[in-house]
């Protein structure tokens, strides 16, 4: 009777660790997926960002040398991401391809002036900052006129900063979704034990000595979760990468480091948390309290 007692009790336990590991996967999983799309958002945010260029186009009297010498001391800027130069006789048959015809032979002159441009970091492409790098240029001894599209910064930024927030809503609400769900998932599994937990105060056990048991068993059913979540997310890495190659995401090793870590310290920190408190509440309750 006893065996079969064991055994029933057995299953039972092993069924109860085995809902709290899809618990916690199901909701890493979600987590990740979610972490992912915040990631390469911001990744495509700063490619988006970083294809806008601020034109400098420079006096007519500035000489080869200090034209030479001026993009050097750009190239060393914060903001300077690449610098390209482009003459005025370059910018002529470009702009003769395009129109298809040589309007310098109607002219007689070249009325294009020599140019550089500065295609910024993605922390730089904002309105205020833009204006700032606007009016230092303006002031330059070699520079005669500064160009870049004021509307376009001011969409993108808006755009950006509208999203972003958004995002940041959302993955709020699911990361406390997540706590929720998975600390009621290890509060069910511990609120099996309470009358163990009792037994083991009454004998005159400490609180950490009962606790530590359910801590480092909680923290590794998390681990087990965020390892099955980490398959299920890269399965779906492996299929968006195949889907679009673009996005580079099984290259993206930065990003890819984050979101494991990310998932795994999710899970130890949200497991320990929730043990601990559910421990502590059974623990501070009184023997005829377990019974309600």
């Amino acid at each position: 009777m006893a065996s079969k007692f064991e055994k029933y009790q057995k299953r039972r336990l092993a069924s109860s660790y085995i809902s709290v590991v899809i618990s916690i996967a199901l909701v890493l999983f979600m987590v990740g997926i979610l972490g992912l799309i915040l990631l390469k958002s911001t990744l495509v945010s700063n490619r988006i960002k970083e294809k806008v260029a601020i034109t400098l186009f420079l006096k007519d009297n500035v000489s080869k040398k200090q034209i030479n010498s001026f993009r050097k001391t750009l190239e060393k800027e914060p903001f300077a991401k690449r610098i390209i130069y482009t003459s005025k006789t370059q910018a002529a048959k470009q702009y003769s391809k395009e129109i298809g015809e040589n309007f310098m032979e109607f002219l007689g002159e070249n009325p294009l002036k020599n140019g550089i441009d500065i295609y910024l970091k993605a922390d730089f492409v904002t309105t205020e900052k833009m204006q700032v790098l606007e009016a230092k240029f303006i002031k330059n001894a070699f520079v005669a006129d500064v160009t870049y599209d004021k509307v376009l910064i001011g969409l993108i930024t808006k755009n950006i900063k509208r999203i972003s927030f958004w995002l940041l809503v959302i993955s709020s609400f699911f990361a406390l979704v997540a706590i929720i769900l998975i600390n009621s998932s290890i509060r069910l599994s511990i609120y099996a034990k309470r009358f163990n937990i009792k037994t083991m105060q009454m004998v005159g056990a400490t609180k950490g000595f009962i606790r530590k048991p359910f801590i480092w068993q909680s923290i590794k059913l998390g681990f087990i979760g965020a390892l099955v979540a980490l398959i299920g997310l890269g399965a779906v890495i492996f299929y968006l990468d195949k889907l679009a190659p673009s996005l580079g995401l099984l290259k993206d090793y930065v990003t890819l480091g984050y979101l494991v870590g990310g998932v795994i310290l999710s899970a130890i920190v949200i497991t320990y948390l929730s043990t601990f408190l559910a421990t502590q509440r059974f623990l501070n309750l009184r023997t005829d309290e377990l019974y309600y």
